[in-house]
């Protein structure tokens, strides 16, 4: 971790959080630097490759890095997505609240301005959120995003990544139907300079005439800011169409007058959006995107060949880590994949020419395991326990015969327990002919019970008739080369049944270190394609969201600088006079500070992707455009305006006719705003907590003049 100096006389947690932050820059934007965490004592070390995995290995032992360790896990936890983003703009954030302590902001007025800066973002913001319908329509007119293949073009007009770096897929399968093995594999690549933007074509390729498209919206917009519901007007494509053309749905969003309803779209029209939110990682993607397609088909199977609309339950989809075997051998299966013991091989290929009973244990599946709630009576002995000693090893093998007993009256051949198994049981079932499989998640338990009409008991001795299911089916995953199987001790195994709603994805991979950051990618991807959907709405991404807030920033910062000497009376009735005037006076200060941290954190997503050599080379280009944002008097018409670029014949010249089948930069809007208020939350309340502390170390000692820019009132 990097070592900073920290000042005394300044706000430490600040400063702490300021230097944690700093360590996870790398981790911005599509072309991500890992990073190797040593210990100082054992020497061991581990490699991490994202914000939360970071701070879970480094020792945190202040109360700021606590705080902030919390702040990323419930993140984390939620999301799957915008831990980096969180990182970045704490420490970014952090170092604009010490530059307005050192302007002499008071902090209570750091505390409100900030604030009210952020929430007039978010309501900004919602003028570039495209619905997910939009992005279905536009593959309607794409085929394929071969023509990735000979040129190299903007993701989009704030983050150059050119095509050949491995961030844009070279080709993608877009069939309905989602195949039992989906194999991918890693995309080399090389980072270039912005120079590289658009490369010219080879000959012939240019007289291709560009296909017709038909016209898209662009439009004002509608908020409601007290309920943060929005309605989405502006339209990405930003084909030029007149605004009478347009009427607003019932649903709030602008669609042409006497337009048909959204129909259902197929499992091909994931593609674009899939490719969108991939963020570099397309191999994680492209198991999320199949997965999704896979639950798609078993839900309109089930419904008869009635395809409803699409929807991702990422609560039935697991993933099974399998280290040591190529990454070729990572694909989506249907069904609960998992590992067993190979003594369990013969066993295996009786139990796979057969339909299996199965029984679903919800606890654990051990002599003295007891149910959650469960009080032994108080001063009770038995004959049993009193004499535990001399008979534990009978006891043992007494429970066992008297398990093996039950399945056997009930012709069990599958025990699935959610729990811990006792070494001695498994043993026991192995030699007549019964598989028992533990560590089972309770989603999966309650798959297998509506598929198989089992149901879940706490206990053997509960086991009946009735609690038994039916129709399970076991095989192996798949066959594993000589060469690759030597040195590994366990096997993969598929249990599923008619009917049942599961997707597991297997991920496999040469390097056991990378294994935990190739499972975090998967998540992040099937994440983000899980709140696309589920939300129905998507930013554009590429740094479009957060240049927007930067400019917003700007020009909210220049009008309160232009009436310095008015009052801002809204949201300030039941205030003081010298609180309203102190605000309206620090205003400007406090919003060029908060924006500094936006611009920060594109000088560092843009440095990432190579597309600049340098951090001064990355803050021109921002700045060029962040000028020509505000002389346009609307920066979100500017941005679109940029983004209508590659699709209006501006580059025409380097790419031909291509342009319509180059991928698009999405992001999600729930984790990303709510990475940014958890950003700015906590370093508001390391400010507050670091104020009271200084205040109340020597506060009748601390002069006017030396208080730096506290105000005590």
């Amino acid at each position: 971790m990097a070592r900073r100096v920290m000042n005394q006389r300044r706000h430490m947690g600040l400063q702490q959080l300021s230097s944690f932050a700093h360590t996870g820059r790398t981790f911005l934007g599509p072309v991500k630097s890992s990073k190797f965490i040593v210990d100082e004592e054992s020497r061991d070390s581990v490699l991490v490759s994202s914000a939360v995995r970071l701070l879970e290995s480094l020792d945190l032992p202040s109360a700021t890095g606590q705080l902030l360790s919390e702040a990323v896990r419930a993140q984390h936890s939620s999301y799957r997505t915008g831990t980096s983003t969180l990182l970045f703009l704490v420490g970014a954030w952090s170092s604009a609240v010490e530059e307005c302590l050192h302007l002499g902001v008071p902090t209570s007025l750091i505390v409100s301005g900030m604030s009210e800066g952020l929430s007039s973002c978010i309501e900004a913001v919602v003028s570039l959120q495209l619905p997910v319908c939009e992005v279905f329509d536009r593959v309607d007119n794409t085929e394929t995003f071969s023509g990735l293949e000979s040129s190299s073009v903007s993701l989009c007009p704030f983050l150059q990544v050119p095509s050949d770096t491995g961030l844009i897929p070279k080709g993608c399968d877009h069939k309905d139907g989602a195949s039992q093995s989906l194999t991918v594999s890693s995309l080399p690549g090389r980072p270039v300079h912005s120079a590289e933007l658009v490369r010219p074509q080879a000959p012939g390729a240019a007289d291709k005439s560009l296909s017709p498209t038909p016209p898209t919206p662009r439009s004002g917009l509608l908020a409601d800011s007290r309920r943060r519901k929005s309605a989405l007007t502006h339209s990405r494509h930003c084909r030029r169409l007149a605004l009478d053309q347009w009427t607003s749905r019932a649903d709030g969003v602008l669609g042409p007058r006497g337009a048909a309803a959204p129909h259902t779209h197929a499992c091909s029209d994931l593609v674009e959006l899939a490719v969108g939110l991939s963020h570099g990682d397309h191999s994680s993607m492209r198991l999320a995107e199949g997965a999704a397609r896979l639950q798609h088909r078993q839900a309109s199977a089930h419904q008869g060949g009635l395809a409803g609309p699409f929807a991702f339950d990422i609560s039935r989809v697991f993933t099974c880590c399998l280290p040591g075997l190529p990454e070729t051998f990572s694909c989506v299966c249907p069904g609960y994949v998992t590992v067993v013991s190979v003594s369990s091989a013969t066993l295996l290929e009786d139990l796979q020419k057969q339909p299996l009973r199965v029984v679903l244990i919800e606890g654990d599946l051990t002599e003295h395991y007891r149910h959650l709630g469960f009080n032994r009576p108080a001063n009770v002995k038995t004959g049993l326990e009193s004499m535990k000693k001399l008979q534990q090893d009978s006891s043992g093998s007494l429970w066992t015969d008297r398990v093996l007993q039950v399945l056997i009256r009930f012709s069990v051949n599958l025990v699935l327990v959610q729990g811990r198994v006792s070494e001695h049981l498994v043993e026991q079932c192995v030699r007549s002919k019964r598989l028992v499989v533990g560590s089972v998640t309770g989603s999966v338990m309650q798959a297998f019970a509506e598929a198989s009409g089992a149901v879940q008991v706490a206990y053997v001795t509960q086991v009946d008739e009735d609690s038994v299911g039916s129709g399970v089916s076991v095989a192996v995953w798949r066959s594993v080369p000589l060469e690759v199987r030597d040195g590994i001790n366990r096997m993969a195994i598929v249990l599923k049944t008619e009917g049942i709603n599961l997707v597991t994805v297997v991920l496999t991979g040469p390097v056991t270190a990378q294994m935990q950051t190739r499972e975090d990618g998967f998540w992040t991807c099937a994440y983000r394609l899980h709140y696309a959907l589920k939300e129905q709405k998507v930013f554009l991404g590429g740094g479009a969201v957060e240049f927007l807030c930067l400019s917003h920033l700007q020009i909210l910062a220049e009008q309160s600088l232009n009436k310095r000497d008015r009052v801002c009376s809204g949201g300030l009735h039941n205030t003081s006079s010298w609180l309203a005037s102190s605000l309206a006076l620090y205003r400007p200060t406090v919003l060029k500070c908060l924006a500094s941290g936006w611009h920060r954190y594109l000088s560092a997503l843009i440095c990432n992707t190579a597309s600049s050599s340098s951090e001064l080379e990355a803050q021109t280009f921002i700045q060029y455009h962040l000028q020509h944002a505000t002389d346009s008097g609307s920066p979100s018409s500017y941005i679109l305006n940029e983004y209508s670029k590659l699709s209006s014949g501006v580059f025409n010249s380097g790419i031909s006719n291509k342009l319509e089948q180059i991928p698009r930069v999405y992001d999600i809007v729930t984790p990303k705003i709510e990475a940014w208020r958890r950003a700015l939350d906590l370093v508001l309340l390391v400010l507050q907590t670091d104020s009271e502390i200084i205040t109340g170390l020597e506060h009748t000692q601390i002069k006017s003049q030396e208080s730096e820019g506290f105000l005590f009132l």
